[in-house]
């Protein structure tokens, strides 16, 4: 009897402790703050790296579709020709079939003459015919051509097609994740983001040429908001703004961190100068760097263009822009 109510004091403590982790939410602290930041933080490390993705593949995309415009440009008239010798073709068929046409003027011009005569003629006819056969089998040639390469592009533009839907559709999912998350901070401690970022009204460094133009693109832009797969002038995303920025100094680079480091000349820490590229999260983020260990970037969803430490992260490395 004894043993048995020692077993009993000893199950009722044992019984409540289970409780508090079976019991949904009984022994589950409210997440910190710093806990909260932190799981947003990183589903929002997890959507850059999908905008980039998606940046790189409707780039891809852009290529392809002016790749097949100038295919048809350079091999539309060959494609015509062919469609022309195909209807040769068919005529000379139809001149078989019925006996008139060219094959008539053949068998006119063998006629009923001497054997020389007939030879002469054969072998103008002869010559004839194969002209014709190159010049149809050269359209010929081409249509194929076109038809082959034609269907390799449209191939490649459904694939990135077909790319940027699953983007997409990965990247609506983390903004519904983050969107949990920040109502739930908001729900406990009164703030879900970042606060607004203001333009900057302090003093824009004078630098010349192309770099300078760049520079003070971006720090221009500072204050407005960050938006996946966007290149100003109201918005951007990480790659948007160096492209924008550069692109304001006639400089083309590519919309995605990853291409644009191969893009520029990679360059040491010790030569950056303003207008340089900073990039990080092994090139999943880029940056322009403005001189004073500084650079000036679009961060991440929810946030705003603004400035920051150099070493805001470990940099990956540094590149030029070839102006």
């Amino acid at each position: 009897m004894r043993s048995q109510r020692r077993g009993l004091r000893f199950a009722v403590p044992l019984f409540a402790a289970l409780a508090l982790f079976l019991i949904p939410g009984m022994a589950q602290a409210a997440p910190s703050a710093a806990e909260l930041q932190a799981q947003i933080d990183q589903a929002s490390k997890k959507l850059e790296q999908t905008v980039e993705l998606y940046d790189k593949s409707t780039e891809q995309v852009k290529a392809a579709q002016k790749q097949l415009d100038q295919l048809n440009t350079s091999l539309g008239p060959l494609l015509q020709q062919r469609d022309v010798a195909r209807a040769a073709v068919t005529q000379v068929a139809v001149s078989a079939y019925t006996g008139s046409g060219e094959l008539a003027t053949v068998n006119a011009l063998l006629g009923n003459d001497s054997p020389t005569t007939v030879l002469d003629r054969l072998d103008t006819l002869q010559q004839i015919a194969v002209e014709q056969t190159d010049v149809i089998n050269a359209s010929r040639d081409a249509g194929d051509k076109y038809d082959a390469q034609k269907a390799a592009l449209d191939q490649t533009l459904n694939d990135r097609n077909a790319e940027v839907a699953r983007l997409t559709a990965m990247k609506t999912q983390i903004q519904a994740d983050l969107k949990k998350l920040e109502a739930q901070k908001k729900q406990l401690y009164g703030s879900a983001t970042s606060s607004g970022g203001g333009r900057y009204t302090g003093k824009i460094p004078a630098i010349s040429g192309k770099a300078g133009i760049a520079v003070r693109y971006a720090y221009n832009a500072i204050g407005k908001p960050y938006e996946w797969a966007a290149d100003g002038p109201s918005s951007y995303d990480c790659s948007g703004l160096v492209l924008a920025a550069w692109r304001a100094a006639g400089v083309s680079l590519y919309h995605n961190a990853a291409t644009q480091w191969d893009e520029v000349a990679h360059i040491p820490r010790s030569s950056l100068q303003p207008g340089d590229l900073v990039f990080y999260e092994s090139l999943g983020h880029v940056a322009i760097y403005v001189g004073g260990g500084q650079v000036i970037h679009a961060p991440t969803f929810g946030d705003h263009v603004r400035l920051a430490s150099v070493n805001m992260m470990t940099p990956y490395g540094f590149g030029r822009v070839r102006a």
